[in-house]
């Protein structure tokens, strides 16, 4: 039930201590407030991370080689391993049934692409049918290299948004339109893009086979590409794609004659382990952040608690003539309490609008990497805000159980 004149003695006693009550509630918002922002970038650099892998498969595991390091059956070190289609379609059969996605890849250098009386220095790969799955690629217009056009050496090719408009000049329909690639006409059939932005779409791509024929490249693979089929967990997928590299690497330095030790000749990059890694940094600095904001509002409620024995003290005398006119333990207790959470209450929503409201302004603008749009999840924080208030109820239960049980002949002795 609503008692005026409670509420008249609790805003009485915040006039009358105007600085103290500030102070105590700036305790208590600052410590919500920075639990807030806490979380928030928290999520931002989760946001972040999430971002930086779009562009890629997150479980894509990449295959590429260098020169060795290591002598190895008789044999110097400084051999360039070259790839070739038996190492991919080997790998292909081997694990057809774990495999999502797969690609070869051969790079073709120093060639120009022209569009009619236009040009453009832009890089050309010759790639699977699976490549747009690892690559994480979207096609806005027409479709994508298929396995058809692999087979029959198709002169096809796929542009992206990007070269679209600085070569070919947003003509009204590209499909259809053709592009010299070294004076050979191949056929657009489609338009990509990718999530990695214009750094990423400086590419033009066309049929693996296509590649290895014209441009002088025959059986020859500069990289492969894979994705795994998805598991039930993220621990499983790890396993699964750690299990799924050490075969591979093996496979690969037994077939080039490489030794086993040498990390440098065949390389295979997983991205979950890169992934791991950014996520398990995310819960460490996650955690942080909680233990952080959580001590900040422990002081602010420990604050309050000290304020309401002092309270207390200082109306010693006044609670034993209550007392001594009847006045009940609970109705001191509530008395006490109702002061501490009305005090609780305010700062906790003062704190929760000025840190949402400041994410809310400035989380949209910040531009920094790996953290992107900061933010926190409504619920959560009134889940604190409310967890805050039953702090502060507690908090003022002490000091208020023990106003509720002072002698009245010993209060009215107090000065």
């Amino acid at each position: 039930m609503f008692d005026l004149d409670s509420w008249q003695e609790i805003f009485d006693t915040i006039r009358k201590n105007k600085l103290r009550t500030f102070l105590t509630g700036l305790s208590v918002a600052s410590g919500i407030f920075i639990l807030v922002i806490l979380l928030g970038f928290g999520q931002g650099m989760q946001n972040g991370i999430s971002k930086q892998f779009e562009q890629d498969a997150t479980n894509r595991i990449f295959v590429w080689t260098q020169v060795t390091t290591k002598k190895y059956k008789g044999l110097n070190p400084g051999r360039s391993i070259q790839l070739k289609n038996e190492d991919y379609n080997y790998i292909d059969e081997v694990y057809e049934d774990e495999l999502d996605a797969r690609t070869g890849i051969y790079r073709v250098q120093g060639v120009t692409i022209n569009f009619k009386k236009e040009s453009g220095s832009y890089f050309i790969r010759g790639i699977n049918s699976g490549y747009q799955k690892a690559e994480n690629q979207m096609m806005l217009l027409g479709r994508y290299i298929n396995y058809a056009d692999v087979q029959s050496k198709n002169k096809v090719v796929v542009i992206s948004s990007k070269i679209e408009r600085e070569l070919l000049n947003n003509v009204d329909n590209p499909l259809n339109e053709y592009l010299q690639l070294s004076g050979i006409n191949f056929k657009i059939v489609g338009v990509y893009s990718d999530g990695g932005g214009e750094r990423e779409e400086n590419f033009v791509y066309i049929p693996i086979s296509t590649a290895q024929s014209v441009f002088n490249g025959t059986g020859k693979i500069s990289n492969m590409a894979f994705t795994l089929k998805p598991e039930e967990s993220f621990d499983k997928a790890f396993e699964a794609s750690k299990k799924f590299t050490t075969e591979i690497k093996q496979y690969l330095q037994q077939n080039h004659s490489v030794a086993p030790d040498d990390n440098s000749a065949i390389n295979v990059h997983n991205m979950l382990d890169e992934a791991k890694r950014y996520y398990t940094l995310i819960s460490s600095i996650a955690f942080f952040f909680w233990f952080v904001g959580i001590c900040t509002i422990i002081a602010g409620v420990v604050g309050v608690s000290n304020i309401m024995l002092i309270i207390v003290k200082e109306r010693t005398r006044e609670i034993g003539i209550r007392k001594a006119l009847g006045a009940k333990p609970w109705s001191i207790i509530g008395m006490i309490m109702q002061e501490s959470i009305f005090v609780t209450t305010v700062a906790g929503f003062v704190g929760l609008f000025f840190s949402m409201g400041l994410l809310e302004i400035v989380g949209p603008n910040i531009q920094v990497d790996y953290i992107l749009n900061p933010s926190v999840d409504l619920t959560i924080a009134l889940t604190m805000v409310v967890l805050l208030i039953v702090a502060g109820a507690v908090a003022g239960f002490f000091p208020a159980w023990r106003a509720a049980h002072i002698q009245p002949i010993e209060a009215l002795k107090d000065e």
